[in-house]
């Protein structure tokens, strides 16, 4: 007999009066000296599907194995459940264990453990049903990516993990090499001789595929890439990771109106592609960790973003009388405080912030008029921050080969991308989105390691 999936059992009571085969790991178990209630699940919804045990046809000793984590088939017929909150339940005619989990031993026995006990055993921690919830809607999330960038004439476009150009300016980059750490060749100067490695070069994990997107939008029109990226900055807070996914689309032809309309018809996008595919999912983690999750949801769903320059936006946090950890002024980076009351206290929607002072934006961004903003633009959200950042781009050759001289950028980085502004330059935008940044807000959890499932962080690289 076919396997059928719980997803499937337990919808509306549609195979009721049907033989069934069903596999998955046990839940839970209880039940009495006449009857025995297993709850099941095989990861393809949050809902487990009972089955029914009749002691009249098994014995005691049959079903000793039938622990909390061991795995099942059972076979058996689809009936009508008379227990609260369940359609259906599966009548059990035989079973087969395919695997035992010793109660002694399987760490997962008891509920009620904190997120920080799990994060050390995040090879099992998707067992849960606060992991397997994060992970089915981070799985939605990413097939919205594809499938809005898709309907919308995008091409995806593979970027390189490993690069010789540092996109963000930072120099925090993972150091890829195949050089003997043990007995590194130097040169007559006593510098490690970077000749000799793989690539000839000095070379690391990319931190961003955008520059590379640019080369691809140039050709294309419009692309998007999709993939990890790494950041070795020393940051343990509940929203960096050393390894996380990034989307970052790139238009030919965009100016930054172009690039704010995309960005906000696009997170809109992602998040009603959730609520409407994921919706179970989100209930229980609303029901478990975020009571005003969905309706926050969808308040930015149904709300215009507000848009306003940095140099309102810093006015409106200089006059609020609000004291802030950081002091606020104009050409300070704005952090996480800052934008959280623009969105939280001030405005009480999603803002999107423009023309940012040139000194704490890339050397790539567009210059204004003024000489001394950019067209930058970063979209911020409640309890996020910002969740988005990009910029039009600068399309003029000179200027933007001032800024790399200024900044001290090495030209042999970057011949290429200057490349881009001397032969068929054409206005152009884009931004980035931090996927996990995303998940975070869309399930409601509070530190971005709970989204990711094998998380990266300083001294932590199990598994």
């Amino acid at each position: 007999m076919k396997r059928t999936k719980i997803v499937d059992a337990v919808k509306g009571g549609e195979l009721i009066g049907q033989d069934v085969c069903v596999k998955g790991w046990v839940r839970t178990r209880r039940g009495n000296k006449h009857v025995q209630f297993v709850a099941l699940n095989d990861g393809s919804t949050i809902k487990n599907l009972q089955i029914v045990f009749d002691l009249n046809r098994f014995s005691e000793e049959e079903l000793k194995a039938i622990t909390t984590g061991s795995s099942l088939c059972v076979y058996g017929k689809m009936v009508e459940s008379m227990g609260r909150g369940q359609v259906c339940e599966v009548q059990a005619d035989k079973f087969e264990i395919y695997g035992i989990a010793d109660p002694a031993e399987y760490p997962l026995q008891k509920k009620g453990h904190t997120l920080e006990f799990l994060r050390e055993i995040a090879h099992l921690r998707p067992r849960t049903n606060t992991f397997g919830a994060i992970l089915r809607v981070r799985s939605v999330l990413a097939y919205a990516i594809h499938k809005f960038f898709n309907e919308k004439g995008f091409f995806y476009l593979n970027t390189p993990l490993i690069t010789a150009s540092d996109c963000e300016g930072a120099g925090a980059m993972f150091q890829v090499t195949t050089l003997p750490l043990e007995n590194l060749p130097c040169t007559e100067e006593g510098k490690v001789d970077y000749s000799k490695d793989f690539f000839g070069k000095t070379t690391a994990l990319t931190v961003s595929g955008q520059l590379e997107g640019e080369l691809g939008a140039t050709a294309l029109g419009a692309i998007y890439t999709f993939g990890p990226t790494f950041r070795a900055e020393n940051s343990n807070t509940p929203r960096h990771l050393a390894e996380f996914w990034m989307i970052e689309p790139e238009m030919a032809f965009y100016d930054i109106t172009d690039n704010m309309d995309l960005a906000e018809e696009f997170i809109k996008y992602c998040i009603s592609f959730a609520l409407e595919n994921a919706r179970d999912d989100i209930e229980f983690l609303q029901e478990m960790y975020d009571k005003e999750l969905i309706s926050r949801l969808e308040f930015v769903i149904h709300n215009d973003f507000v848009r306003l320059p940095y140099t309102e936006g810093v006015k409106i946090l200089m006059e609020s009388g609000h004291k802030f950890e950081f002091p606020v002024y104009w050409g300070c980076d704005l952090s996480s405080e800052h934008e959280r009351f623009l969105v939280e206290e001030h405005f009480k929607r999603p803002v999107i912030l423009t023309d940012y002072p040139k000194e704490i934006k890339a050397f790539y961004m567009k210059q204004n008029e003024d000489g001394k903003t950019v067209r930058a633009m970063d979209v911020l959200f409640p309890k996020i921050g910002e969740i988005i950042g990009g910029s039009e781009r600068e399309a003029d050759y000179n200027k933007l080969l001032t800024r790399i001289e200024e900044l001290g950028i090495p030209m042999k980085d970057m011949w290429w991308y200057l490349d881009t502004r001397k032969f068929g330059t054409v206005p152009h935008s884009g931004f980035g989105l931090g996927f996990e940044r995303l998940v975070l807000f869309v399930t409601g959890m509070a530190n971005i390691r709970d989204v990711i499932p094998f998380p990266r962080f300083p001294g932590n690289c199990e598994f």
